[in-house]
């Protein structure tokens, strides 16, 4: 089974949404909001397909336009049946840099709200990741942490998993200038990471370039399978496991 762990399924960004979700009919996916309308897509989502779930938040670049509606339909919905963590949120100091203390506000209380409801939490941090890891130690969460599309050192790796966290790993693993990724998904053991595509984004060679789809998992796995010297078979039940245990799917391999 595929499990696409972090994905964006909008209308603004498909022509084809039901072909590219049919693709993964006998698979999984996991969908996630950046902002309230992004949030209210992904709720539809879930309710109008069985094989699709989903996690709601607040995305660092979407806190300039955000109100308190926005934390209100979060909080209202958190429970809802198909929704399996809070997410995408976290920090971005790449594209934003004069608002670091607001982003941090944000993310702060996103994590307040899935502390109180035990709900995993699908994390976004580029250009900010010292800042990440020392706002999630300092909360002491208790709860299951995805570092989506990982990309700082292994080094660092090695800390977020001490905290409990797991790694998604995406398209960019193929890419031939990711040795430092490479590396990481090398020297980690395959119970600390998670599939992930980040769909319509970062599609994998060989077809790099296009718009990316969740089926498109299957060329992550097909990588770490070479980097690990493992079957294909193999990471993907691994790696499967690894996605029912950190957001609690009701799903059987």
């Amino acid at each position: 089974m595929l499990i696409d762990t972090h994905c964006h399924l909008s209308k603004n960004d498909y022509e084809n949404l039901e072909e590219v979700i049919s693709q993964m009919k006998e698979n999984t996916i996991i969908t996630s909001g950046v902002s309230l309308e992004t949030n209210k897509e992904v709720l539809k989502l879930c309710q109008e397909y069985s094989n699709i779930y989903g996690t709601i938040g607040i995305h660092p670049e979407e806190i300039n336009n955000i109100t308190e509606e926005d934390f209100i339909f979060l909080e209202e919905h958190i429970n809802d049946p198909k929704v399996v963590g809070i997410g995408e949120i976290g920090l971005d100091y790449y594209w934003v840099k004069d608002n670091k203390e607001d982003q941090q506000r944000v993310f702060i209380r996103q994590l307040e709200l899935a502390k109180k409801y035990n709900k995993p939490v699908v994390i976004h941090s580029r250009d900010s990741i010292q800042d990440t890891y020392d706002i999630l130690k300092s909360m002491n969460l208790n709860i299951p942490i995805d570092i989506h599309c990982y990309s700082s050192s292994l080094e660092m790796a090695r800390e977020f998993i001490k905290l409990g966290a797991r790694l998604g790993i995406g398209g960019v693993l193929t890419f031939k200038n990711s040795d430092k990724l490479k590396e990481i998904v090398d020297n980690i053991d395959l119970k600390h990471l998670l599939l992930e595509t980040d769909s319509p984004y970062l599609a994998p060679e060989p077809i790099r370039g296009t718009k990316n789809v969740p089926f498109n998992t299957y060329f992550v796995a097909k990588k770490i399978s070479e980097i690990k010297g493992l079957t294909v078979d193999e990471v993907l039940k691994i790696t499967s496991e690894n996605a029912i245990s950190q957001f609690d799917l009701p799903i059987k391999l």
